[in-house]
């Protein structure tokens, strides 16, 4: 999960703090703004064998850095084309909106998100990189 600072990362840290329960399997990613997330980092997290990862930022035109989420949503979009096309699926990767007092939902959506991932199954490249490393 890359999270800003600002809002998601904090909403991350409050269900921490609240003792919520989301999946262990979540490494959370603090990025000093959404609009920080490259195309390249997305698609790299994919081609290291990640099977799903999710974008989570400030709420809609309440970006700390003005229109960062904007640009991270367009370029997430662009990933999600990109993924279709190259055959390891656009659904793996998400973008959320959240505010820091959000900690029940970034819980709540790192769940959902756990969830889709496991029902897609491994993805196509994590599936290739344990094939190449078997004996």
């Amino acid at each position: 999960a890359f999270c800003c600072h600002y809002c998601a990362f904090a909403a991350a840290d409050l269900a921490g703090s609240m003792r919520l329960s989301y999946p262990a399997n979540v490494l959370v990613s603090e990025m000093p703004c959404t609009g920080r997330v490259d195309i390249l980092h997305l698609l790299r997290a994919f081609e290291r064998g990640v099977d799903g990862v999710m974008v989570a930022g400030c709420l809609e035109g309440s970006c700390h850095f003005l229109k960062g989420n904007l640009q991270a949503k367009r370029r997430v979009q662009h990933a999600r084309r990109i993924l279709d096309d190259i055959g390891v699926g656009g659904d793996r990767l998400e973008m959320f909106n959240l505010s820091s007092s959000e900690g029940p939902r970034f819980a709540q959506i790192a769940t959902e998100m756990t969830e889709r991932v496991l029902e897609l199954g491994p993805s196509p490249v994590s599936k290739r990189k344990a094939e190449e490393a078997a004996p």
